[in-house]
């Protein structure tokens, strides 16, 4: 019997994954959230699956696991292995792409509806000291949807949940994405731009939705993000690396941006580093940033259904690679 192991102990008991396996596999369970390197050895020594949630898998791990042969990644994102380490082992990586598509697309329409109808400020400025003003306010945030163009950068199968919801909200919208074949923008009703630049120049609320790679990692920097129409609002649910933090920061306080909505940080959590001043200021709710920001923790995925997918679609895909070598979520190593 092959034997996988779940270090985190996620769930209550293991029931789900244990009938899914079919008595081919079993089980084994860490204790918590620690780390890899808290796992005893003689744990890591039987696994030849390996579940990731939150953990990392670094080069430097692989040498517990002499039998490892898959690991599945409990997400969409796989930046949190070491793939290149996995490849020279020749072990299998897998991830879920198919899990929290509408959470995160409701998401970041969500974040660009509460900062373009002025939720957000509003919101704000009604909880002030008594009596507070009960007017609203003019600021560039606030902009019709319909004469809004809505931009988005990549189109996977979030980006294209996306695209379909600003389109129902009446937002003219454009993507870029240099990995899809000709036809997807004919197939949707949307415009297909054929550079990043292009993109952001035609942009008043912008919505990332690429994969985090070397080529992805800090592409929206303080250039991208000054040719995005003033008054712009940037909306990230992907990978925090790949929005220049500081950039935006910037680009908020002298007034090139209107708004921002963040799911995502460069580091998480914040405090396990030095903390971006942009959330320090967010945190101290300084004026300038009044309505102009929403900061929510790497949330946009969540719900009880969202858990549930996940729990179901890996255990299903660890089945698959470790029975049969063949899931439909193997990552070829040569990808990004």
């Amino acid at each position: 019997m092959l034997t996988v192991l779940e270090p985190e102990g996620l769930y209550p008991d293991t029931a789900l994954e244990e009938a899914l396996f079919g008595g081919r596999l079993r089980l084994l369970r860490g204790g918590g959230e620690a780390g890899l390197a808290a796992l005893p050895d003689a744990l890591c020594a039987e696994a030849e699956g390996l579940f990731i949630f939150r953990n990392w898998l670094r080069a430097e791990d692989l040498p517990r696991f002499p039998k490892l042969r898959a690991v599945v990644r409990m997400g969409v994102g796989y930046d949190r292995l070491d793939r290149a380490a996995l490849a020279e082992r020749g072990i299998a990586v897998c991830n879920i792409p198919d899990y929290g598509t509408t959470e995160v697309a409701d998401h970041a329409v969500a974040l660009a509806l509460a900062l373009r109808r002025g939720i957000a400020l509003h919101h704000d400025l009604q909880r002030g000291d008594s009596p507070a003003a009960w007017t609203q306010v003019e600021t560039p945030l606030i902009q019709r949807l319909g004469e809004q163009n809505f931009g988005i950068l990549g189109l996977g199968r979030i980006g294209t949940a996306v695209a379909l919801r600003a389109k129902a909200f009446g937002f003219d919208v454009a993507f870029y994405d240099p990995h899809l074949p000709n036809g997807v923008d004919r197939a949707l009703g949307i415009t297909r731009c054929r550079s990043l630049e292009a993109l952001m120049e035609r942009t008043d609320t912008l919505s990332l939705h690429a994969p985090l790679t070397r080529a992805t990692t800090g592409l929206v920097d303080e250039p991208a993000l000054r040719r995005l129409r003033p008054g712009a609002v940037v909306v990230n649910t992907a990978r925090g690396p790949i929005l220049d933090l500081d950039a935006l920061e910037r680009c908020l306080r002298d007034g090139h941006l209107a708004g921002a909505g963040l799911d995502v940080l460069p580091v998480e959590p914040p405090g396990a580093g030095p903390v971006p001043s942009l959330l320090s200021a967010y945190r101290a709710r300084e004026s300038w940033l009044a309505g102009r920001l929403i900061v929510t923790p790497h949330s946009a995925f969540h719900t009880p259904s969202a858990y549930a997918d996940i729990r179901r679609r890996s255990a299903e895909t660890m089945h698959e690679i470790l029975t049969s070598g063949v899931s439909a979520n193997w990552i070829p190593p040569e990808s990004e």
